[in-house]
């Protein structure tokens, strides 16, 4: 009989937040797939769990996890782990859980903290609808279509961030969306945790020396209802795709989302920047 794959959540920062049951459940599996082995042992010696690892991480993924799915089809039961919080959320744990569906593998979950909620809840922005949009590309042109997609987003967005990256995130989340709320959730259940309620503006200038530390997660405000018609004319459409292209997109690019904006057609819009950017 084949054996199951366990998706285990793990504490977020404070080893007090580990289940009962996710304690128990690391106990009784014949091995664990670890993200990293060197940061999961210090919460396996805490709470005395002796049960071998595997490393299983975004290097490795297909290779290791066809092992994985060999190993539990031959009756073996696995969790899976990831350094912090919930496996499978912007974690390559997500192909594995693929792998083991494809293959008919019983899949289960062990809930447990998990940073885009913990911090969601702690906002003060809206949580009955929300976007999870995980990190943002450090390539240039899939990061600029990943902000232009949601231009027009109304729900609450959270992203993950890491420190050194944060003053150019601020810069070009405050060009594309403009002046809106935000939440700068820091080190969540650890020592330091802060959560910042600021704006935008404010955070693009106060935060781009790189003061802010640790394991960060960003909640935004998504965009008001009335920004779906945010020109009256054919002018105000096109100063908003002189903006767009202000901020690297072509303009045909622009021309399209500013219609998608406004109401106004493409075409008009795109005669319009033509001539004033010749």
């Amino acid at each position: 009989m084949a054996g199951k794959l366990f998706v285990v959540g793990t504490p977020i920062g404070n080893l007090s937040d580990f289940s009962p049951r996710a304690i128990e459940t690391l106990c009784s599996v014949d091995f664990i797939a670890a993200e990293d082995t060197r940061v999961t042992i210090k919460l396996l010696n805490k709470f005395q769990i002796n049960t071998p690892m595997v490393s299983y991480h975004k290097y490795n993924t297909h290779d290791r996890g066809e092992e994985i799915c060999r190993r539990i089809e031959n009756g073996e039961n696995c969790a899976i782990v990831t350094d912090a919080g919930m496996p499978c959320i912007s974690d390559p744990g997500e192909l594995l859980v693929q792998q083991c569906c494809e293959r008919g593998i019983t899949v289960c979950a062990v809930p447990g903290p998990t940073a885009l909620a913990s911090a969601l809840a702690v906002s003060g922005l809206p949580t009955g609808r929300f976007a999870f949009e995980g990190f943002l590309s450090v390539n240039k042109p899939s990061r600029r279509e990943h902000l232009l997609s949601l231009l027009h987003e109304h729900r609450t967005m959270i992203f993950y961030e890491a420190p050194h990256k944060l003053p150019a995130t601020l810069k070009d989340m405050y060009q594309f969306f403009g002046d809106r709320r935000i939440a700068i959730v820091r080190e969540l259940t650890k020592v330091h945790e802060e959560v910042i309620r600021t704006t935008l503006s404010e955070a693009a200038e106060k935060y781009t020396d790189g003061s802010v530390k640790g394991e960060i997660v960003l909640v935004i405000e998504g965009a008001a209802e009335e920004e779906k018609q945010s020109a009256s004319t054919l002018e105000e459409a096109v100063a908003i795709a002189q903006e767009l292209i202000d901020t690297g997109l072509s303009v045909s690019d622009a021309a399209k989302e500013s219609a998608k904006l406004t109401g106004f057609k493409k075409g008009d819009i795109y005669k319009n920047l033509l001539s004033n950017n010749t």
